[in-house]
């Protein structure tokens, strides 16, 4: 795997339009950028990324294939729900959902034998709703018949990992195999200790020049990082950009205004983030845990 962006994304669509309305979808397109942007990423070392992209975020795992095979980037696959849980799941039996999940980590992704790597699920502002929950014990529950590892979508300044945690402990998930992600969204260090102290990865996973309003900027999730890793956590943390190829549910005009605030793209971490770590007292064994060791170590599930 060796140096490792934690949650990635090519494309993020919605479930179903690729195969409905196909014109809508750049996929070729998207390919094309794809393949030059994550060549660029390697050239500037970047080695894996993990692309949490669910079926309901329209995740096309040809795409996926192509831009891997043509940018030498590994990309390991998601199955799980994101935020657009479908409305048939509301009402779903927990075991139906997770035989859903096990079928794609045992035999692939719709046919083409690729299998994903990662359970993704996601909670938000507000919290875990009822069908949220089913989804979350869905995934402990795929997890437990497959050992594949947990990765979660948070709101952290309303502390839903703990709810996450919560449910996971009730469904008796080793805890070392489940990542919450977007921990980075907060500087609450009380809560994120918490959290670790708990057994589980946290992702510090959403980089970019311009913060969204209301959430620290790069530099104060910098701080965080290395808050924790001079509290001994620096073997539990993993770093990512949330960053996409291409990304159908905004506008047109807010992702092109998103990519031109930075040229960086998948290396604003390697460019930025990790020379600052290291300029606040961050060493470069700091560095090979959070992008190297700990990424291969949570999908080996080693402690």
């Amino acid at each position: 795997m060796a140096f490792t962006l934690s949650h990635e994304h090519v494309l993020i669509t919605s479930a179903g339009i690729q195969t409905t309305f196909p014109e809508f979808v750049p996929r070729d397109e998207t390919i094309e950028e794809g393949v030059q942007l994550f060549k660029d990423a390697k050239a500037g070392g970047v080695d894996t990324i993990f692309d949490l992209t669910t079926h309901d975020l329209g995740r096309d795992i040809r795409v996926v294939e192509a831009v891997s095979r043509g940018s030498g980037v590994n990309i390991i696959a998601a199955t799980g729900t994101w935020r657009d849980i479908p409305r048939v799941f509301w009402t779903a039996e927990v075991d139906e959902i997770a035989n859903l999940y096990v079928r794609e980590l045992d035999e692939g992704i719709e046919g083409t034998g690729i299998r994903p790597g990662i359970i993704k699920v996601a909670n938000d502002v507000g919290g875990v709703t009822d069908e949220g929950e089913i989804v979350l014990r869905a995934a402990a529950r795929a997890h437990q018949k497959t050992g594949a590892p947990i990765y979660t979508h948070t709101w952290a300044p309303e502390r839903v990992g703990d709810q996450q945690v919560k449910i996971f402990e009730d469904e008796g998930v080793d805890l070392n195999r489940v990542c919450v992600g977007h921990s980075n969204d907060t500087t609450d260090l009380d809560y994120l200790k918490g959290l670790l102290d708990k057994g589980v990865w946290i992702g510090l996973d959403r980089y970019h020049p311009v913060a969204r309003p209301g959430v620290p900027d790069w530099r104060t999730r910098t701080d965080t990082a290395k808050a924790l890793i001079d509290a001994g956590y620096g073997d539990r943390l993993m770093m990512g950009h949330d960053a996409q190829v291409r990304l159908r549910i905004a506008s047109k005009e807010a992702f092109a205004e998103r990519m031109r605030l930075n040229p960086d793209k998948f290396l604003f971490i390697s460019r930025n983030a990790l020379p600052y770590l290291k300029e606040n007292g961050g060493t470069d064994a700091d560095v090979q845990n959070i992008m190297v060791n700990n990424p291969r170590r949570y999908i080996e599930g080693a402690s």
